[in-house]
C-alpha cells in the first residue's frame, strides 16, 4: 500500500516508520526540516516531503495517489496559549488535502476522552478527531491512554521525577486515573487497523490492563529503582498552574543535570 506517514519524526512515527517498511508498504513521510530527519531508509519504499501543516500551500508537493494516511501530528511543543488554534489549522488544512487524494482510510491516533471534564489537550484532541471524521475519507480512531516506553514523553517525564526528587509537591492532577499503554502494542494497534474495512468510521480506546493515577506510577517506578519518594499532593492548582509547574521541573531538572 501507498501509505502518507504525518509525525514522522516524533515517538511513535519513528517506529511506526520501520514497521510499515517491514511489512512492505510504501511509505511518504511528512517532515517541517528534511535536513533533521537522519535515519537510513531505503529510497526506493520511502519518500521524504518538506511541508508545513500550519502553511496551506507548502501541501502542494504532497502526493495525491495514496492508499491510507496516518494522522500522528500534534502542536503541544508550541505555545501554551496557541496549540488548540495550531492543532485545528493543522488537521483543517490536512483535511483540505486529503479530500482530494485517494486515500481511503485515515487513522488517527487521539487520546482517551471518557470523563465529562476534560484538560484543554484532550478537548482539543478530541476536536481534531471530529474535525477528520467530517472528510470524505473514513476515519479510524485509537484514542489511548498514556503511551509508555523509553523514549516517550510520559514515562520520560515519570522517570525524570522519580529520578530526581526525593520529594514533591504535586498538582492535583497526579490523582488522574489512565490507563497506561506500552509503546509496543499502540504500535500493534496501528498497523492492526491498516486497509481494515470493518475498521471504517469506527473509534476504539486502547489500553492497558492496569488502571493507575500517576501518582501509583511515580511511587511504582521508585520502587522497581529502590528509591525511596514522597509525595504531596495541592489540592487547587489550575491547568495553568499545572503546566507551568511540570515545565518548570523539567527544565530545572535538565539544566541541574
Amino acid at each position: 500500500m501507498r501509505v502518507l506517514l504525518t509525525g514522522a519524526t516524533g515517538y511513535i512515527g519513528k517506529q511506526l516508520l520501520f514497521e510499515l517498511i517491514q511489512q512492505g508498504h510504501e511509505v511518504y513521510c511528512t517532515v517541517r526540516d528534511a535536513n533533521r530527519f537522519r535515519i537510513e531508509l531505503p529510497a526506493s519504499r520511502v519518500k521524504v516531503f518538506e511541508v508545513d501543516f500550519l502553511q496551506q500551500d507548502s501541501l502542494a508537493v504532497l502526493p495525491n495517489n495514496i492508499d491510507a494516511a496516518y494522522y500522528l501530528m500534534h502542536s503541544l511543543s508550541g505555545s501554551i496559549d496557541r496549540f488548540e488554534s495550531d492543532e485545528l489549522k493543522v488537521a483543517l488544512n490536512f483535511k483540505a488535502y486529503i479530500n482530494q487524494t485517494t486515500a481511503q482510510q485515515i487513522i488517527y491516533l487521539g487520546g482517551i476522552v471518557n470523563e465529562e471534564s476534560l484538560s484543554p489537550h484532550l478537548i482539543s484532541r478530541k476536536k481534531v478527531e471530529d474535525l477528520l471524521r467530517s472528510s470524505k475519507v473514513p476515519l479510524t480512531a485509537l484514542r489511548a491512554g498514556i503511551i509508555i516506553g523509553s523514549g516517550s514523553a510520559s514515562f520520560e517525564i515519570i522517570r525524570d521525577l522519580a529520578e530526581k526528587l526525593p520529594f514533591m509537591i504535586t498538582p492535583r492532577w497526579v490523582l488522574t486515573k489512565s490507563q497506561p499503554i506500552a509503546s509496543k502494542n499502540v504500535l500493534d494497534f496501528l498497523k492492526g487497523v491498516l486497509g481494515k474495512e470493518f475498521t471504517y468510521h469506527h473509534t476504539y480506546d486502547i489500553a492497558g490492563p492496569d488502571i493507575l493515577t500517576y501518582r501509583q506510577m511515580l511511587l511504582d517506578y521508585a520502587k522497581v529503582r529502590n528509591l525511596t519518594r514522597y509525595i504531596i499532593t495541592v489540592p487547587v492548582m489550575t491547568p495553568r498552574l499545572s503546566s507551568y509547574w511540570l515545565y518548570f521541573i523539567t527544565l530545572f531538572h535538565i539544566n541541574w543535570l
